[in-house]
């Protein structure tokens, strides 16, 4: 492994800066210093081989040209990172796969209707091969630019990337994003009431104990994606958070939470369920959060995808290792409350991460239980596709160790258009007043993002 020790900087933006525009330019955003939830920032660009999945078909493309291919795009990705190894000492990520999971690549594991409208027109998989990667820990305050030298080029522009992020440069100027038109939703109040009661029927009928139903916001824009990211991360700051510039889109998430992480075969995921909004008085933000903790509602919304992730490690796990190791623990974020629980486990033989993550894709926390009935449900009753929404990102290393987050309040902005959702588990006894605020309480970090950019219309 080549590996040589850069000056730390606080806020990682400013490295990432340097190569925001660079194809595939990937950050892996712990929401540092604003967060104190994160530790690693990892950063990547170029890599050498890139995969795209988009319907039946998967693009695999290396230097030497493209190839497409009909298989599972979770074997071609293994095909892709295993047939290289390599050690990362006491960093997280040493080079891999790096990338996203779009909800809607569960089509390629499950049966599912097709009613949805694909306004997105975007993969369902892209993921790159990177070989070099930088670095951040901020619990150390240390920094490294890390390569494996399998691909040609890292050797070759190894000292140009030591000079890239050793040495201090002028920040690139970007076109400022901007929002060109009001915000609009797929669902008005009476559309979502109109789902919110079909949900309750499919409850009452026993189809279903949860679904999770959500809206999606649009807006005209213009500009770089990179500074409107910039600004998502001052205003919503959290642990999971990423940056991709893919061909096709960029992808702005501040999502709070994990889905998969493996770490030397043992397996952790941390369900979110249960929210309510801050507030700006201390007095009132902690008696939101002390109903939060007291809401039996909630606690039994977050036990009920406890189960289901259980039953979904399960499935990659040693007999006997899953185990619900904490329940209903209150975390705090910019914008909302959460009940986060925390599942473990460990890798069972022959099995590795890529298993683990086909075997619980989609996160259960954002479709429901039972987890197929529930998508069909969402088919039915969302009016669009959720793309990147509610799949994951995160990376997979040459070394089997992976970790990624549930795509919540995430954004996809490509042919001039910023779309994000916000969505919530819907039981029996939800009230629908109350769920359709929730669903605007998520979406505030993305509103406000919309407001600095330009929008005079974000009103519900």
């Amino acid at each position: 492994m080549m590996r040589c020790e850069l000056p730390y900087r606080t806020d990682s933006a400013a490295l990432f800066t340097r190569i925001a525009a660079r194809p595939w330019a990937v950050f892996l955003d712990s929401g540092r210093p604003a967060s104190s939830h994160g530790r690693y920032d990892i950063m990547a660009a170029e890599p050498w081989i890139t995969l795209r999945t988009r319907g039946v078909q998967t693009e695999i493309r290396r230097a030497q040209g493209a190839e497409m291919s009909p298989d599972d795009p979770f074997s071609l990705l293994r095909q892709a990172l295993y047939p290289f190894a390599a050690t990362t000492g006491d960093l997280p990520f040493a080079g891999g796969a790096i990338g996203y999971f779009a909800y809607d690549l569960a089509r390629r594991i499950e049966r599912l209707p097709m009613l949805a409208r694909d306004a997105e027109c975007i993969p369902e998989m892209a993921v790159g091969i990177y070989d070099w990667a930088v670095v951040v820990d901020h619990q150390a305050r240390r920094c490294w630019l890390v390569g494996q030298g399998r691909d040609p080029r890292t050797r070759a522009r190894w000292t140009a990337l030591q000079a890239l992020f050793g040495n201090e440069m002028a920040v690139p100027r970007l076109v400022p994003f901007r929002v060109t038109s009001p915000v609009t939703s797929n669902f008005d109040r009476a559309g979502y009431a109109a789902a919110f009661h079909r949900v309750q029927h499919y409850i009452a009928e026993g189809d279903c104990y949860q679904v999770n139903l959500a809206q999606r916001f649009c807006a005209a824009a213009e500009g770089d994606g990179w500074d409107a990211y910039r600004t998502l991360r001052e205003i919503s700051p959290a642990p999971f958070a990423a940056y991709f510039n893919t061909p096709d889109a960029r992808i702005l998430s501040a999502s709070p939470e994990r889905f998969l992480c493996v770490r030397d075969g043992a397996v952790e995921t941390r369900p979110i369920k249960g929210t309510r909004p801050r507030a700006a008085d201390p007095a009132q933000d902690r008696a939101h959060a002390e109903a939060l903790l007291a809401s039996p509602k909630d606690r039994a919304e977050n036990l009920m995808i406890v189960d289901l992730l259980r039953n979904d490690l399960g499935k990659n796990c040693a007999t006997g290792s899953v185990r619900a190791d904490q329940l209903f623990r209150l975390e705090s974020f910019a914008n909302v409350h959460h009940l986060v629980s925390t599942v473990t486990g460990t890798l069972a033989a022959g099995r590795d991460a890529i298993d683990l993550l086909r075997g619980c894709f989609p996160g259960g926390s954002i479709t429901g239980a039972p987890k197929r009935r529930a998508m069909e449900i969402i088919e039915e009753l969302e009016p669009h596709r959720r793309g990147v929404y509610c799949g994951a990102i995160g990376y997979i290393g040459f070394d089997g160790n992976m970790d990624t987050s549930i795509a919540i309040r995430t954004a996809v902005y490509s042919a001039r258009q910023v779309r994000f959702w916000a969505g919530g588990g819907l039981v029996a006894d939800s009230e629908m007043d109350r769920e359709y605020r929730e669903t605007w309480d998520k979406a505030s970090g993305m509103l406000e993002l919309m407001r600095r950019c330009g929008a005079d219309d974000v009103g519900r």
